[in-house]
């Protein structure tokens, strides 16, 4: 897509029209590229920002589940489950995900609950905090939170293979451009860190 702008007319001084910055001097290119540039980078900064805010809403409410598991018993969360799905069974009893929950409930027991609880507990927290130190510019959170995805994509590409599902798909997807995103920020944040230390 070409950048415009505003260049003068060879008729007049004062006159100027908005034409194509490939059709400028080399100076005017540069400056329209280096323009488009610039708004492209403050888009995708923005994005990777509001992604990172994603991610650590999601991390809150993972740390929310982990401490309801372990303050709510295996048999309690069956006994919620089955009068949630209670009317949808009684109007489909072929319910794909009816069924399902009620048998993930029902197969809960106390040490995979509090496994459960473990998991979402510790990985919400690491969560939370990678993205509150990336938020804040620390260098040494980039590499540890495009580790940490990268870990969670490859177990959630084993769970897509043994067990397919577009949801988990998605989040996959949505976690590889976050580490894209955090990638090409880190080099940004390493470039300008370079930049400010010369004299």
């Amino acid at each position: 897509m070409p950048v415009f702008c505003w260049c003068p007319t060879a008729s007049s001084r004062t006159a100027s029209t908005l034409l194509p910055c490939c059709a400028g001097p080399p100076a005017l290119r540069r400056r329209g590229a280096e323009t488009a540039a610039r708004k492209g980078g403050e888009f995708l900064t923005a994005t990777f920002r509001i992604s990172l805010v994603l991610k650590g809403v999601d991390g809150l409410l993972e740390m929310v589940g982990g401490v309801l598991l372990l303050l709510v018993a295996p048999d309690q969360i069956s006994s919620l489950v089955r009068t949630l799905t209670q009317h949808e069974l009684s109007v489909d009893s072929g319910d794909i995900l009816a069924n399902a929950a009620r048998h993930a409930a029902d197969s809960l027991t106390v040490s995979a609950s509090t496994f459960a609880a473990a998991y979402l507990l510790l990985h919400g927290l690491v969560k939370i905090v990678l993205v509150w130190a990336v938020l804040k510019d620390y260098l040494w959170a980039y590499p540890w939170m495009i580790a940490f995805l990268l870990f969670f994509i490859v177990f959630q590409c084993y769970q897509i293979a043994a067990s397919f599902s577009w949801a988990l798909v998605l989040l996959t997807l949505f976690d590889a451009l976050i580490v894209w995103l955090t990638w090409r920020e880190y080099e940004v944040q390493q470039r300008n860190r370079v930049a400010d230390s010369r004299p």
